[in-house]
């Protein structure tokens, strides 16, 4: 059969050079598809999975709600982990708050919640969340309560870390306010 399609005109593939400005074109148009891609999957990420764009109010507090989730899945990890975990998160939230900020065309806008999810777990190291030994849901819920509310008001000099440019200013606020739920929290857990 094959030496029989080679011979018939009809089974014979077209054959034709490509120009080397077809392959570019070709090229950009995939360049920009993965771009829009990469807009996409950045602002999903940005703003807590959309749930800071869908919010009806408080965008942050809504957007922060799959940080709750991660804080609840790195608990059963070991302290140390858990504190690179926090820090691998919050170096990952600087670039794409950064690119969210471009995307939205206003500086820190409020839709962008990556600061707030991304920070979570960092306000609650080393707290028996899961696992063995996991403290009552109501106690839980009050270390994420902490959480937002140090977020929303910001002691100095957290407040002042908003100052930077880019996902850096975004994200340094709110790095600082978490290192100080942990604190509040820490307080919290050795007193009850």
């Amino acid at each position: 059969m094959c030496a029989a399609a080679a011979q018939n005109p009809r089974w014979r593939l077209p054959l034709r050079r490509v120009r080397a400005q077809e392959l570019w074109y070709n090229i950009g148009a995939l360049e920009k598809l993965c771009t829009r891609l990469a807009d996409k999957l950045c602002l999903f990420i940005a703003t807590g999975c959309g749930l800071g764009l869908v919010a009806p109010f408080a965008p942050g507090t809504f957007g922060s709600l799959p940080g709750f989730a991660l804080a609840f899945a790195l608990a059963r990890l070991g302290i140390g982990w858990q504190i690179a975990a926090a820090l691998a998160l919050a170096a990952l939230a600087i670039p794409i708050c950064t690119r969210a900020e471009k995307l939205l065309g206003l500086r820190d806008d409020g839709r962008i919640a990556a600061d707030e999810w991304m920070l979570v777990p960092l306000g609650v190291i080393g707290l028996p969340l899961a696992g063995p030994g996991a403290l009552p849901l109501w106690e839980v819920a009050i270390f994420f309560g902490v959480i937002r509310l140090v977020d929303i008001i910001k002691p100095p000099p957290a407040y002042a870390l908003q100052r930077l440019k880019g996902g850096w200013g975004v994200v340094a606020d709110d790095f600082a306010a978490n290192l100080y739920s942990l604190g509040v929290n820490w307080a919290l857990y050795l007193l009850i």
